[in-house]
């Protein structure tokens, strides 16, 4: 398919201005081929907060505390509800593979984390890491109550019983589920695929950081791209308005890992089929 890849210019720099960034090219974009068969659209942490009548979204549910740390909830669910259906619909058509990361508490319970398993073997253990002690505890709870307040745990913490896909995105049967970078490794070798597309939470957490996210995929030579509106990010004080906390992840994708790209372009190029 070709498609609209979006990329950022990081030069030059004027070395006699103030600030030297300021003169950066800054986005630009290209027309690129990308090849179906040895690509993916990666599904990653998908998650039913909101989307789940177990876990109701505003300030009566029962898991309200959740909802009063994890402020991007509510951007989620309207990508999940508008923005995936669609592509979802046209990459299954149109025959770009699709591969869901999720994690090991609900994985089990879809066929394609079968295949996933069978095809990785047992993934590795991490080793051996920091040595635990009182005060590594201690402060561990300190840390966690202090920046998600000590009133919310217990409802973040019970919330997650019901974690699940939602409804939106429940992989088909023949679709793998990987949990880390063991296991999407190996279903990208096994099937020839270089170039993974990612959609999903958040675009600056977990698809970067977590296992199977962009490091993880980079650092084995995979070609990370995203989906510019099929994204969100965990946003702050001072960014949550005007997403700011997005547009930065979105130029780390652009300048380190890939293209950037739009789900309208995709499901086009997809419905329309080779040039």
């Amino acid at each position: 398919m070709r498609l609209t890849g979006q990329f950022y210019r990081q030069y030059d720099a004027d070395l006699t201005a103030e600030v030297p960034a300021e003169s950066f090219r800054g986005w630009s974009q290209r027309m690129v081929d990308v090849p179906t068969n040895e690509s993916a659209l990666v599904c990653m942490h998908f998650w039913n907060p909101g989307l789940d009548e177990r876990l109701p979204y505003g300030p009566d549910s029962p898991y309200v505390g959740w909802y009063r740390v994890v402020e991007y909830l509510p951007r989620a669910v309207r990508i999940t509800r508008e923005v995936m259906p669609p592509l979802l619909a046209a990459a299954r058509s149109g025959g770009l593979p699709v591969i869901h990361v999720g994690t090991r508490n609900y994985a089990s319970r879809y066929p394609g984390y079968a295949i996933a398993e069978q095809l990785a073997g047992k993934s590795q253990e991490l080793p051996a890491g920091a040595p635990s002690t009182a005060a590594r505890e201690t402060w561990q709870r300190e840390w966690s109550a202090l920046t998600q307040g000590v009133h919310n745990m217990p409802d973040i913490e019970a919330g997650w019983r019901h974690i699940d896909i939602p409804a939106e995105m429940k992989p088909r049967d023949e679709e793998p589920l990987v949990v880390d970078a063991q296991q999407l490794n190996a279903i990208c070798r096994e099937r020839g695929i270089w170039h993974l597309i990612y959609c999903g939470f958040a675009i600056n957490w977990c698809l970067l950081m977590s296992p199977g996210g962009m490091l993880d995929m980079s650092r084995l030579g995979y070609t990370c791209s995203a989906v510019r509106d099929a994204v969100t990010a965990v946003e702050n004080q001072k960014t949550a308005r005007h997403e700011i906390g997005k547009r930065t992840a979105l130029w780390r994708v652009g300048l380190h890992f890939g293209y950037v790209f739009d789900s309208t372009d995709i499901i086009a190029a997809l419905r329309n089929g080779p040039a």
